[in-house]
């Protein structure tokens, strides 16, 4: 009856004008993941939070609750709005209960004051944050056999990708040469059918299909040419990342004539489910991923794998763990999915950060082992190094060098930036063929305009032998991969080198006095750059890689949680592109592409992840991220400290000793993390605990998002029982509890130690424990200021164990004088 009162009063502001925009809207009742009874005539949804079992999503007790809870959605806008001056876009009933609602600003401020209303946010778009692993990772001889080998690796386990969408198509994908795959009883996703070929976009390999694309309709920026009103991938990011998780083993990469080795993701074998909510253009929309993700919690998925993160928070958002995508995330983790996202593109800056929550695996990029370096060699001796994932010239033989801005056929082109050699066009064939052709890097290149790709057609057009491509000036956002050609060619990335080539070239190079060449007489030969060096230095946390601290709010105060949490290759990696793919210029119209991304990091971790659910099937999201967490190293392929790539103060890239701000616990190991002997389990009551006792959180707040009261049982966000321990304000002393539980088969001692920088003292107890299978134990660690710095001390507590079993947590404090 309470609808009632709210009809009558706004009765009178029903036709209403303004331009519309697309509002998140969360309203009173528990969504299906919480809901416990007492709405008559609706049994409880909600699961035990230490119950084995997953939801069953298709009996017809969710499905009643989730028509009810549709029902009154329609009823409340019905109620306020006349009929055609809104348009519902969707009906959030899983993980929250709400939705997403086109209609104007004065609309959206009646709804915000309407009974039953706890949320509105007006939404916000999304970005993607844009092998050789699987061996780097030592997946084929240590991970892959336990679980019956790659034919095996990963079977049954769904990872649900909310990405662009996918190219089914791809030989990571198909089902040709491989066992058949069964149903999966548990998953219930659809698959949409192609409207152009009819043919559906699942082959048991790919398990479901769907296309989240409302919200962006109703803002205009969806244009059906080029996004694609299905599941197909027009953007090549979500084939890269479904196939670095779960492409089939042993794939081909070739290009150009040229082998590069041979492709696979983490869990072959593994199940891909699609849900596009990405596109080309635009990027995404949060309304449309929440919907993706609610989708894809309600079908079941076992793993989720985000490389999306939200542009910037919404403007009345203050909290960074409490927004519709955050808050959605803790209801698929309260449903048993574990869930990966990308830490973000904004590094080597600190609090660089886009994805915050406790109950998130967030992802930092490292460069793995493989370098790709090649050679110019000039008449005049002198080495140029640079790189080029490309063939030699001719053995023994030299070739002349011609710049592009000496062989223009008419000068009025300038204004095409004709250096940058784009349109073969402008230039004259007669003075390039048979020669290598220099060219300039531009600005173009930065944005997209220009590529190395076009450059190598360009001079196959005009009969070139090969190109060089010099970098004069280093422009802000320009980022130097090599890229695969068919022809020889090099990019020098170094200002100094270019000059040197240049300053040759000028020598080389008699001229009338006009400025016009009288004779080319440099000469020069492109060495092999298509086999990688393989470097014992790596990993190294990339340039890229989004930074800690982590931030509790958007005036960027300090969390009491450790992010990013861990590191994982996502520099230079090799996957699945699609046909269509427009999403990185020098890979149009390819099969493969070599990209570098925490989009690409995150994968590697969501395909990990499947490995140890398909070994471990009941363990909680909390333990598989655990088990990842403390079995990380903190080391190099040499057996030295991790470096991470920063800016020195010229701007220049060096390499600094990482901190867990740069790589969070540390860089995956596979192997060990089947087998962790510990975990630090936690759940949705503990995530719970850890909202309510980080300081500035509105309670208010906190019961809108979680529908549940607040609950201070852990006293302090440092308490939250998670694999790394830190204090943003650490004044005199602080204890800290965890608690750890056997997942190994026997019992086991373990020895228990600290070590910390020497500004805070640290202590634990006990000193050792044993602890039988199965079992719980609680132990403490003592911090305590000896001196105020003004900077994070770091640390980290082990765990050896009586049966070889390495537990080990970083420890992170600030300390302050009150």
């Amino acid at each position: 009856m309470r609808f009632g009162c709210v009809f009558t009063i706004i009765l009178f502001g029903l036709v209403i004008s303004g331009k519309a925009e697309i509002y998140i809207v969360t309203v009173e009742g528990e969504p299906i993941v919480s809901y416990r009874g007492g709405v008559d005539g609706f049994e409880a949804t909600a699961l035990e939070s230490d119950d084995d079992d997953k939801l069953d999503s298709t009996s017809e007790v969710v499905a009643s609750y989730a028509r009810h809870l549709e029902k009154r959605h329609d009823m409340l806008l019905g109620m306020l709005f006349e009929s055609g001056t809104y348009d519902k876009l969707y009906s959030y009933r899983h993980l929250i209960n709400g939705f997403a609602v086109d209609l104007s600003a004065e609309q959206a401020e009646t709804l915000r004051h309407a009974p039953g209303v706890k949320s509105i946010e007006r939404d916000w778009k999304v970005k993607r944050l844009t092998t050789h692993t699987p061996q780097f990772l030592g997946l084929p001889t240590g991970v892959w056999p336990t679980g019956g080998g790659h034919d095996r690796a990963g079977e049954d386990i769904v990872i649900g990708f909310v990405d662009s969408g996918i190219y089914p198509h791809h030989p990571s994908f198909t089902t040709y040469n491989t066992e058949p795959y069964g149903p999966v009883s548990r998953y219930t996703g659809k698959c949409e059918v192609d409207p152009d070929t009819k043919r559906s976009f699942c082959n048991g390999k790919i398990i479901g299909a769907q296309h989240f694309a409302r919200a962006a309709i109703a803002a205009g920026a969806f244009n059906p040419i080029v996004d694609f009103a299905s599941p197909l991938d027009g953007d090549g990011h979500g084939s890269h990342t479904a196939s670095i998780a779960a492409g089939r083993n042993g794939i081909p990469v070739r290009m150009h004539g040229h082998e590069f080795g041979k492709a696979s993701g983490m869990a072959p074998r593994a199940r891909i489910a699609v849900y596009k909510a990405l596109y080309r253009l635009f990027g995404g929309f949060v309304a449309d991923v929440v919907a993706a993700i609610d989708q894809a919690v309600h079908d079941g998925v076992d793993i989720l794998s985000l490389s999306v993160g939200p542009n910037s928070p919404p403007s009345n958002t203050k909290t960074t763990f409490l927004n519709p995508f955050d808050a959605t995330l803790l209801g698929a983790v309260k449903a048993g999915v574990f869930v990966a996202q990308a830490a973000g593109n904004g590094g080597p800056f600190p609090k660089s950060l886009v994805s915050y929550s406790p109950w998130i695996a967030t992802v930092a990029a490292a460069i793995d082992d493989r370098r790709y370096k090649n050679h110019l060699i000039l008449g005049n001796g002198k080495i140029i190094a640079g790189i080029g994932l490309s063939p030699s010239t001719r053995l023994n033989k030299t070739y002349t060098l011609v710049a592009a801005n000496d062989v223009l056929l008419d000068s009025s082109v300038m204004k095409y930036s004709p250096t940058d050699c784009q349109r073969p066009e402008v230039l004259n064939k007669n003075l390039i063929k048979g020669n290598i052709l220099l060219c300039g890097y531009s600005y173009n290149f930065v944005i997209g305009s220009a590529s190395i790709k076009k450059v190598s057609e360009t001079a196959k057009a005009l009969g070139a032998v090969g190109f060089v491509l010099c970098v004069e000036n280093v422009s802000p956002g320009a980022k130097f991969d090599p890229v695969p050609v068919g022809l020889p060619g090099i990019l020098i990335i170094d200002v100094s080198k270019s000059k040197e080539l240049i300053d040759y070239y000028n020598i080389s190079t008699p001229r009338d006095w006009t400025g016009r060449v009288k004779s080319f007489k440099g000469t020069g030969k492109i060495e092999d750059g298509l086999m990688p060096i393989l470097h014992k230095s790596a990993p190294q946390v990339a340039l890229f890689s989004a930074r800690g601290p982590n931030i509790k709010d958007f005036s960027f105060q300090e969390a009491d949680l450790l992010k990013p949490d861990i590191l994982a290759p996502g520099s230079l990696i090799w996957g699945a592109w699609s046909l269509n793919g427009t999403d990185e210029p020098n890979y149009v119209g390819e099969g493969f592409a070599m990209i570098s991304g925490t989009s690409m990091a995150a994968p590697h971790i969501a395909g990990i992840a499947a490995l140890i659910k398909q070994k471990h099937p009941h363990w909680s999201p909390a333990a598989i991220k655990s088990a990842l967490m403390t079995t990380s190293t903190t080391l190099d392929r040499a057996g030295n400290p991790i470096l991470a790539q920063q800016y020195s103060e010229t701007e220049a890239m060096n390499l600094v000793r990482a901190t867990p701000f740069d790589y969070g616990s540390g860089h995956v190991n596979p192997r060990a993390a089947l087998d962790p002997g510990l975990i630090f389990d936690a759940g949705y009551k503990d995530y719970l605990g850890f909202l309510c006792t980080t300081p500035g959180i509105d309670v208010h707040e906190i019961k809108n998002y979680t529908n549940s009261p607040c609950n201070n049982s852990i006293g302090h966000p440092s308490n939250l029982n998670t694999p790394s321990i830190t204090v943003s304000h650490l004044v005199r002393t602080r204890i800290v509890t965890r608690t750890v539980t056997n997942v190994a088969d026997e019992e086991e001692t373990y020895v228990i130690t600290a070590r910390m920088q020497p500004a805070v003292a640290i202590d634990v107890n006990p000193g050792a424990m044993t602890i039988k299978a199965g079992a719980s134990r609680k132990f403490s660690v003592t911090l305590t200021v000896r001196s105020v710095t003004g900077t994070y001390s770091f640390g980290e507590v082990l765990m050896k164990g009586s049966r070889g079993h390495k537990v080990r947590i970083p420890v992170l404090a600030n300390g302050y004088t009150r």
